[in-house]
């Protein structure tokens, strides 16, 4: 474990302004404990998205979720691209989130990506909270989750997440992933992403 705690401590963000520390320890890894997530805990970090805020609360968000060892967590695997599928046979639950393109009124919900967003952030803030690390990927197929899953008109595949608790050995991955595992995280300066009542 104590290789694993290097990685954690060369993970935690070099913040310049004091964050809580939910934010500042949470990153992506690509290697799991072996532990398994339990049901109860899943439905703890769904309970958490439910409650995201959206765009006249339409709630345009949804989850399609699998544990290893399940036929539903070979379909979801199955989508992924050849990278992906490399490092992800770790991962206790793999979860494929789902967007409603439109309100209910039949209208374009043009917020409907940023809504999922905040119920992945609420999701992702339960799950450090419980030591539960995700890995966020766009690197799949999305109309094959589509088939495979039967999704309707009007919902769009987003994202597929790898779920598993901290923890596991970086050396049981591919070189270059492993290498991956070691190295500092960085964000671009606040002063490049914000400004105050003017364009940047």
């Amino acid at each position: 474990m104590e290789i694993f705690t290097d990685i954690q401590e060369v993970k935690t963000a070099n913040t310049k302004s004091p964050i809580h520390d939910l934010i500042s320890e949470r990153w992506s890894p690509r290697m799991f404990s072996s532990d398994a997530i339990g049901r109860e805990e899943m439905r703890t970090m769904l309970e958490a998205a439910r409650w995201a805020a959206s765009s006249y609360n339409e709630q345009p968000w949804r989850f399609i979720y699998a544990f290893k060892g399940s036929r539903g967590y070979e379909k979801i695997y199955n989508c992924l691209v050849e990278f992906n599928q490399k490092w992800t046979r770790n991962a206790p639950v793999l979860m494929l989130t789902v967007v409603k393109e439109n309100f209910e009124s039949g209208k374009k919900n043009a917020h409907a990506m940023h809504d999922l967003g905040l119920a992945m952030g609420n999701f992702t803030l339960q799950a450090q909270s419980l030591g539960i690390a995700l890995h966020h990927m766009a690197g799949f197929d999305g109309d094959k989750a589509r088939d495979v899953f039967d999704i309707p008109e009007g919902f769009r595949p987003a994202t597929v997440v790898a779920i598993g608790y901290y923890g596991g050995d970086a050396s049981e991955l591919p070189d270059d992933i492993e290498k991956s595992e070691y190295e500092r995280r960085e964000r671009l300066p606040i002063d490049d992403i914000a400004s105050e009542g003017k364009w940047n």
